[in-house]
């Protein structure tokens, strides 16, 4: 299911408009996945934030475009769309796995360029950015990228077994890994804004130490939490999850941290 995308080159979907909250949440999808992903977050969070999912080139609606397998490019172009959606409320991040990193990026850039990135960034699923593997899944024929996506979770395995769905998702998946793999570590980079982490303990993408690794990209407040489960703990724990991210922008909106 897809929402009704902005004119914004259709970067931006919004499920359930608020309007009147008083902070946004910009959730950046995993490698292959799509706003859609967050339609039940953008439910459960609803009215009390107004949540705008990232919408990548290269699935769904926005298939025809082809994927950008170029991370530096990605993120300059989810930057520019986020600037062009502004509408002067505050914002905060939210990006699981590969979009954890996105969501780095893109905050790094509104530091750069305005002084002021989000208000906390939320990271999902994956190594701090000093701390990123790289890999060669991207290389892998269809089986090989068929045997990751069974490895990970997140997939329903009927889509998988259906050589037309199967086709659809290997092609989002495979440019979004190119993107990612070939994306070298950031060393030395902190963000002025609050980091929390979040991983599931049995995550073969991510280790403990890599999660806490992302506390080294911070100036302010760091916290880490571990979930049992996998790589898509955060299907298993979605009520966790979404009380974890607004129990802490409340807490933004009473101190102004």
């Amino acid at each position: 299911m897809t929402g009704p995308a902005t004119s914004e080159g259709q970067w931006i979907h919004r499920f359930h408009p608020s309007d009147e909250s008083e902070f946004r949440i910009v959730c950046f999808p995993h490698a292959g996945g799509s706003a859609s992903y967050y339609y039940g977050l953008s439910e459960t969070l609803a009215p009390e934030l107004d949540v705008l999912a990232v919408q990548y080139p290269g699935r769904q609606d926005r298939r025809a475009e082809g994927c950008v397998e170029d991370f530096t490019e990605l993120a300059d172009r989810s930057y520019a769309a986020l600037r062009r959606a502004e509408d002067g409320r505050p914002c905060v991040f939210f990006g699981h796995s590969m979009g954890s990193i996105l969501a780095f990026e893109v905050a790094r850039r509104y530091q750069d360029d305005t002084g002021a990135p989000p208000a906390w960034l939320f990271a999902s699923g994956y190594p701090a950015p000093s701390r990123l593997r790289g890999g060669t899944v991207h290389r892998r024929d269809d089986a090989g990228v068929v045997d990751e996506l069974r490895a990970v979770g997140g997939t329903d395995p009927v889509y998988l077994e259906n050589k037309h769905l199967a086709a659809a998702i290997l092609f989002a998946v495979r440019g979004d890994y190119t993107a990612i793999e070939n994306h070298p570590r950031t060393t030395g980079v902190r963000l002025d804004c609050p980091i929390t982490m979040m991983v599931g303990d049995d995550d073969p993408h991510t280790t403990v130490a890599e999660a806490e690794a992302w506390g080294e990209h911070t100036a302010g407040a760091f916290a880490l939490h571990v979930f049992r489960g996998g790589h898509f703990y955060l299907d298993t724990h979605h009520r966790e999850v979404t009380g974890i991210i607004s129990g802490t922008v409340r807490e933004v909106s009473v101190s102004g941290v």
